[in-house]
């Protein structure tokens, strides 16, 4: 239904804001991180938004990152992957390391926590814009069928 449409927009931004969030917050606990299930250092995510349009043809929502006339209209943002940073690990030297090698150095992440904290801030004052939108959205839903009750 098109009048709920400005919140559907919001909501599946809170959605991927909160994914954002969860996202930095695993890089900021894993940042001395040495050893992984994978193998090496924990290494950096980043999430990858795309914009999520309804398309023309189908009435249902798909993802269509490029630009161009005719793609559909814009109906909110979504997540569309979580990709691992391949930054090179940095190498400290710790010779009493358990991970160290033999030269006496130790592969950590790259994690820069002052980046992390500029994500963490930018993505939560979206997530606040988002949940004001929805609420002022909500309120002028009311003040509308108020208006209707008169």
């Amino acid at each position: 239904m098109r009048i709920f449409a400005g919140m559907a927009t919001s909501a599946s931004a809170l959605s991927a804001e909160k994914l954002r969030i969860d996202i930095v917050a695993k890089n900021v606990a894993n940042m001395n991180t040495t050893r992984t299930p994978e193998g090496g250092p924990y290494q950096r995510r980043k999430v990858v938004f795309s914009e999520l349009v309804e398309g023309a043809a189908r009435n249902r929502f798909v993802s269509l990152p490029s630009r161009g006339v005719g793609r559909g209209v814009g109906r909110g943002v979504m997540a569309s992957q979580v990709v691992v940073d391949d930054t090179p690990p940095r190498l400290v030297h710790d010779p009493s390391h358990p991970d160290a090698n033999a030269e006496g150095f130790v592969a950590m992440p790259e994690i820069n926590l002052v980046n992390e904290m500029v994500d963490l801030i930018t993505a939560t004052r979206a997530y606040e814009t988002n949940v004001q939108v929805l609420n002022a959205s909500k309120s002028m839903k009311l003040r509308a069928l108020e208006i209707g009750r008169g």
